[in-house]
């Protein structure tokens, strides 16, 4: 009788998912120790998020960005499976599906990503707009839109949360909008960007000072209302107008991470093993802003720790079938880049620090090298270098 396959599951196609994938999906596994790799996600598309912003500017298109899973897997071993993760059954490695039959695995990857935390604030759920999927994006699209069309004088826009979303996106909505813009950041601690270095700290202060973007330092929202925000400082409590509210205040768990029955710290992150494994669960797998490791309690909840903790999962996941030892997972931090406005950016990393057109090219070169799959990788490389072209032809039609 022949062995049965092994089978992978891995929820969630993020940077943590999609990439222990595709790394996956290169090892050696010899002649019949290949598994059988299923990667689920209630999405279709995978979105490149540290490029999301260029949407708002029209600098790229949706499927430079967000090419479909379909597409990025034809080419691989790997099945992809389009459902929503309703349950999962940690002790038996069981995962329930909505209308569809449930999963069993031999190994389970949990990366699911985080959610945008809504608080108990009068008038956030149904008056704030948040900005971490595609879904997000075309929502302030037609918001945008919608205002530009009116015969308003001024755009009044305020960004809650002055971490890298909330400067990114305040530099990107200041280009957009022009002289019409009126665009304030809120953040309840004493500066923005707090663990930024300090030379990209200095250099997204200036660029907001240029844009005279304005800064709300030590302030929190008591609520908010269709067209005003109430704001306290100190012991003063002002109402503003304001057009739109986006609300960039960081990540948390999903709620059915939160429901596991996992050894979990008070922010609801799983814990893990320097191996990645899920502390007394060996056969499970986390990473992303889902989990945590006491070794490395104060990493970043950003792109470049999940991609890089995706190979360290997938080498111990080959680890685990193939009888070989597991590797502890070791972050290699490589810098900190941020959209500053159309083709402007700062880079600090490596012994290098850049600003300007230069770093914003930077930026470019390094996440076109970052796409999931060579293919996406020619083909949206192809299109920056002839779009320049096809602009120019047009502008002479």
């Amino acid at each position: 009788m022949a062995a049965r396959t092994t089978r992978i599951g891995i929820l969630g196609g993020g940077f943590g998912g999609l990439y222990t994938a595709l790394r996956l999906n290169q090892m050696d596994w010899g002649m019949d120790g290949r598994p059988e790799i299923i990667l689920i996600d209630q999405r279709d598309r995978f979105v490149f998020l540290p490029l999301l912003y260029e949407l708002i500017t029209d600098e790229l298109q949706t499927w430079e960005i967000a090419p479909p899973y379909e597409e990025l897997l034809a080419n691989t071993g790997i099945q992809f499976c389009q459902a929503t993760v309703m349950q999962i059954d940690v002790v038996e490695n069981v995962v329930h599906l909505a209308e569809q039959p449930p999963q069993k695995f031999d190994s389970l990857v949990l990366a699911l990503g985080g959610q945008t935390p809504i608080p108990d604030i009068p008038g956030v759920k149904e008056h704030a707009l948040p900005f971490a999927t595609i879904r997000d994006a075309y929502r302030l699209l037609a918001r945008l839109r919608q205002l530009e069309q009116s015969e308003r004088e001024s755009i009044r826009v305020a960004i809650v949360g002055g971490g890298y979303s909330g400067v990114e996106l305040a530099c990107k909505l200041s280009d957009r909008l022009g002289e019409r813009g009126r665009i304030r950041i809120i953040e309840r601690d004493s500066d923005i960007l707090k663990q930024s270095p300090e030379f990209n700290q200095k250099t997204a202060k200036a660029a907001l000072s240029d844009r005279q973007v304005w800064l709300d330092l030590d302030t929190t929202v008591e609520s908010i209302a269709a067209d005003s925000l109430t704001l306290r400082h100190a012991d003063q409590v002002d109402a503003i107008p304001v057009d739109l509210v986006l609300w960039v205040v960081g990540t948390q768990s999903s709620e059915l991470i939160r429901a596991l029955p996992v050894p979990q710290t008070e922010q609801g992150c799983m814990q893990t093993t320097p191996q990645l494994q899920v502390v007394d669960h060996p056969h499970l797998f986390a990473l992303g802003t889902t989990a945590t490791c006491a070794e490395q309690p104060d990493l970043p909840k950003t792109a470049q720790v999940a991609m890089q903790q995706a190979d360290y999962c997938a080498w111990n996941l080959w680890a685990t079938v193939c009888d070989r030892p597991l590797l502890p997972f070791k972050y290699q931090p490589l810098g900190e880049m941020l959209s500053l406005g159309t083709d402007q950016a700062t880079l600090s990393g490596l012994g290098l620090e850049l600003t300007g057109p230069l770093a914003h090219i930077t930026r470019r070169l390094v996440y076109l090298y970052r796409l999931p799959t060579l293919e996406h990788q020619l083909a949206v490389g192809f299109n920056w270098l002839t779009r320049p072209v096809a602009n120019v032809l047009s502008a002479w039609r």
